[in-house]
């Protein structure tokens, strides 16, 4: 990949975009990294690039809020389990056909855009939330180590706590975080992560953090509800299309 000038510079550009995107509304850098690069690269490659720019936003944004204590107390069976069960999914990445993988990422990724579109929120009886907690932790463990997207339906369970936006937030960061670092482990002990990939995804982090950056600009200038509904209307194309592609390919 690093002897590819114009891979290099679609990476850069993907993480920029991503980047932007997560500086305006706080998400959606693994989203858009996964599925713009699953369109040039298999999709363990395109996994084991997000990790370093990911870990690295996604560290600052659990540590940020003041909440992490209280999150720890409500989320951690749920947080322990989404961690854990990462490497049962990625033995998927070495057992079924690639392909397969990416379109359930596509399918993921429409999931994901039609949830958001659609306004809709999870609501879990308080009596619910510590029993379905590894559930749904489980759940997301192993769609995240089959396709890399930590979202579905990881985030509908930590909306359905009803926590506060600025701890819901953090709490989505401290999710994404464990996530990766528990993909980075997965794809390693599987060997889908090698020195060149690794080095791409840590020059990774500079275009990231410029996007971010920016998209923290944009955040003052542009309703964040308008760019909300164009980022879940690209997310919808995007996994559409990635989905279709890969089915009839």
């Amino acid at each position: 990949m690093l002897q590819d000038p114009a891979l290099l510079a679609a990476a850069a550009a993907t993480f920029l975009l991503a980047g932007t995107v997560k500086g305006v509304i706080g998400l959606g850098l693994p989203t858009i990294t996964l599925g713009l690069m699953t369109l040039l690269l298999d999709l363990p490659s395109a996994m084991a690039l997000l990790i370093v720019p990911s870990l690295a936003t996604n560290l600052w944004q659990a540590a940020i809020g003041g909440h992490a204590l209280d999150i720890l107390r409500r989320t951690w069976p749920f947080l322990l389990m989404a961690t854990v069960t990462i490497w049962i999914g990625a033995l998927a990445l070495s057992r079924v056909d690639l392909s397969y993988l990416s379109a359930l990422l596509g399918l993921l990724l429409v999931a994901y855009a039609a949830i958001g579109l659609a306004g809709f929120r999870l609501s879990l009886p308080p009596r619910a939330v510590f029993w379905s907690g590894p559930l749904f932790g489980i759940a997301n463990g192993v769609l995240t180590g089959m396709t890399g997207s930590f979202m579905v339906p990881g985030v509908l369970y930590l909306q359905a706590l009803g926590m506060p936006r600025d701890m819901l937030v953090q709490a989505m960061g401290m999710l994404f975080m464990a996530s990766t670092a528990g993909l980075a482990v997965a794809l390693g002990g599987n060997v889908h992560i090698d020195a060149e990939l690794g080095l791409a995804s840590a020059l990774g982090l500079v275009p990231a953090i410029l996007g971010m950056i920016l998209g923290r600009k944009i955040r003052s200038l542009l309703s964040e509800t308008r760019f909300r509904l164009i980022f879940f209307m690209g997310i919808l194309a995007l996994g559409l299309y990635i989905a279709v592609s890969t089915l009839i390919a």
